[in-house]
């Protein structure tokens, strides 16, 4: 990933971001698959990565952390150590005697997980794909998707979003050494995503606020 490329991404979606510091991992092809690169953010040790996390929570005071599940997403090195370093933070960065020289402790309020594509997800936007005589791009992504790869049922929060689908997609497309604009991530007209499935959804893992399931907003207890 290049970093003008996250740059332009984050530009489109109208965010701030800050570097940790870490150098990516790649993503080990091959059966075995070859070591991790030396000094790759995914064999830096946990409290060493998770530092620059801690000093930016405390700086800029966040009260919600997304992040990815224990799997990643998919399972690439650096989404599984993003994982890992960003559920430490969250308790770390509140306690006084964890990196006092990082500045002053702050609580996050709660921690989610992205949900991604769950069977049920992928199930409807096929079949509204197939409604409308189209070909239904994850025939074989649902035939690998066995039931320990899907997190359907651990959804407690489902955020409405389809007007920023248009959004979402040029941000994603900004990746341009890495995203195809005509390839498998596009194949399904936003039409029949916003349609099919209008939300993005995640799944709440800690909340230090009263808070009540289902959700329909990850600052739900907060307002």
């Amino acid at each position: 990933m290049r970093r003008e490329e996250m740059e332009r991404a984050r530009d489109i979606l109208g965010v701030t971001q800050d570097w940790l510091g870490w150098v990516d991992s790649g993503w080990p092809d091959g059966d075995p698959k070859p070591p991790l690169p030396e000094g790759c953010f995914a064999l830096v040790p946990l409290e060493e990565a998770a530092a620059p996390l801690v000093r930016l929570i405390r700086s800029f005071r966040p009260h919600v952390l997304t992040t990815y599940d224990e799997n990643g997403g998919y399972p690439h090195p650096d989404h599984i150590k993003c994982h890992e370093i960003s559920v430490f933070a969250y308790e770390a960065a509140a306690d006084p005697e964890l990196y006092p020289e990082l500045g002053e402790p702050w609580q996050v309020s709660k921690l989610y997980y992205q949900g991604g594509f769950t069977r049920e997800r992928l199930e409807k936007v096929g079949a509204a794909m197939v409604a409308r005589g189209l070909e239904n791009p994850y025939v074989d992504w649902l035939k690998d998707r066995g039931p320990r790869s899907d997190r359907g049922d651990r959804t407690t929060t489902r955020v409405e979003c389809a007007e920023y689908f248009h959004v979402r997609d040029a941000a994603l497309i900004a990746h341009a050494t890495q995203i195809d604009p005509d390839g498998f991530w596009f194949a399904v007209p936003r039409e029949v995503q916003t349609e099919a499935w209008p939300t993005e959804d995640f799944e709440l893992v800690d909340s230090k606020v009263p808070t009540t399931l289902p959700q329909d907003d990850l600052f739900a207890g907060l307002r």
